[in-house]
């Protein structure tokens, strides 16, 4: 085997001062160009001071792991198979007690889903070693192999798109930090490879929370295939977390000090549990505290669109608006008013007609997750009242979940011609319309295809395939056609 360097870098703090190490958005903001990897030194160098505190139950020696991650995946199913009988007795849904919070959930952790696989990217520099192909395989298979339907941060886009939640950026600076590690790590992976093995290594085991987050997406309309998909994937017996475990034992020093490689092994693993993770992101929900702050965010263009005949409690609308902190006695004005019925469904709300209706007049104000956002508030009673000491918390009316809402398309799609069957209408969707659009993709292509025919080798070709998957590049057309074409080189 080839001894691996992994020299640790010697003043990466001095180097990335300029930005700072303390904060995650400006360092996810800049090492998401893949442009500096000092600050990505600097950062990882901070963040694991901070770890090295943390509880970390990875056995110390090589050959207790795979009994370890036989112990974990069997720990996982039991509980959920728990959950389950839970559910099945009646027991209401764990993480999500309205769609919206479902939905503030798929926006809160959209920084770390958007760089799904980035920690790893960095190995692919290595595609010439045999002992890095578990590790590439791994990051070739987050990529979908360079196919859209299967590559983890096309799936992750197209469903923010679908329910409106693309405005994640305003996010608090905690929910970036796994985001900002992973970036690092990409950039970082002959300085800190141990780290980034460790790290990959407790990333790839199954947690019970995705198996419940994909049962409860289901349940309430949303599809779960980001998310069962990552089920399949990092399963123990064949998937992604022995597929780690492979990438750990065959880059294991053979002559170098193996015990200071799982020390450091180890120091990557603790940075998983780091920053907001799932359980805290969906319990961070706070309905009142949302809708109040989305409607102070809208106020800013809508403190003067409104004409001077709109008036609550003496006041036009655009008075109410102009001062966002008014928000909330806003709100309560158009309660006391009948403008809006909480604790009883949207629909009997006037203020909710304005929304959605025949001649809705503030038709396409709302994003889809703004609606759901306010159509939960009002259903649920105020805080307070004896509404809210006396009833249940308030469910929204049972939907289809995803599945079903599927098997119906099917249904109604079986009897079509085969002139208007819903593969057609799929594929039409699926590419764009625009004439242009179209040209503009093509050119890019093409542009590849005859980069890559003037290579003088497979060195040369592999060199320029591996800057087009970097995490800002390899879900755009040009990144997909580059995977496709790495992963029929590497084999």
């Amino acid at each position: 085997m080839q001894t691996t360097a992994y020299a640790q870098c010697t003043a990466p703090a001095a180097q990335a001062a300029e930005i700072g190490t303390d904060k995650a958005k400006p360092v996810y903001n800049r090492l998401a160009m893949m442009e500096d990897p000092a600050l990505a030194a600097g950062y990882l160098e901070a963040r694991l001071v901070e770890a090295a505190t943390l509880p970390a139950d990875l056995p110390e020696s090589l050959d207790e792991m795979a009994g370890w991650i036989a112990r974990h995946t069997d720990a996982v199913g039991t509980a959920y198979r728990d959950y389950l009988a839970g559910r099945k007795a009646g027991a209401p849904r764990r993480y999500f007690h309205t769609k919206s919070q479902a939905l503030y959930f798929l926006k809160a952790v959209a920084p770390t889903k958007l760089v799904d696989g980035a920690w790893l990217y960095g190995v692919l520099q290595r595609w010439d070693d045999e002992d890095f192909r578990p590790l590439i395989r791994i990051y070739l298979e987050e990529l979908g192999n360079g196919v859209p339907d299967k590559n983890h941060v096309l799936i992750y886009r197209k469903l923010l798109a679908q329910h409106g939640c693309e405005q994640w950026q305003d996010l608090p600076d905690t929910h970036f930090l796994q985001g900002a590690i992973q970036l690092a790590l990409a950039q970082g992976a002959e300085s800190f490879l141990p780290e980034l093995i460790g790290y990959n290594l407790g990333y790839e085991q199954l947690p019970l929370h995705l198996l419940i987050t994909s049962y409860e997406l289901n349940e309430l309309g949303i599809d779960p295939y980001y998310f069962t998909l990552h089920v399949t994937v990092d399963n123990a017996a064949t998937g992604h977390a022995h597929t780690a475990l492979e990438g750990l034992k065959q880059i294991m020093p053979r002559v170098g000090d193996a015990s200071d490689f799982l020390r450091r092994v180890a120091a990557g693993f603790r940075l998983n549990d780091l920053g907001v993770g799932t359980v805290d992101a969906i319990a961070s929900f706070d309905l009142e505290a949302e809708t109040v702050a989305m409607l102070a965010a809208k106020s800013t263009v809508g403190k003067n669109m409104h004409s001077d005949y709109c008036r609550v409690a003496g006041r036009t609308v655009n008075d109410w608006l102009s001062d966002a902190t008014q928000i909330p006695l806003f709100l309560e004005k158009l309660e006391a008013q009948g403008w809006i019925r909480r604790g009883e469904p949207a629909e009997n709300s006037r203020f909710w007609k304005l929304i959605q209706g025949e001649r809705a007049e503030m038709f396409g104000v709302f994003s889809p997750y703004e609606q759901q956002l306010l159509q939960d508030w009002i259903a649920t009673p105020r805080a307070g009242t004896d509404q809210a000491a006396t009833d249940s918390p308030t469910e929204a009316p049972r939907v289809l979940s995803h599945r079903a809402m599927l098997r119906s398309m099917e249904t109604l799609n079986s009897g079509t011609s085969p002139r208007s069957s819903a593969p057609r209408g799929l594929i039409r969707h699926r590419f764009p319309d625009d004439e242009h659009a179209w040209e503009s993709i093509g050119c890019e292509l093409r542009l590849l295809e005859a980069r890559l025919a003037a290579t003088s080798s497979k060195e040369e070709a592999m060199d320029l395939l591996v800057g087009l998957m970097s995490p800002e590049r390899h879900h755009t057309s040009s990144g997909l056609m580059a995977t496709r074409v790495f992963s029929r080189l590497y084999g």
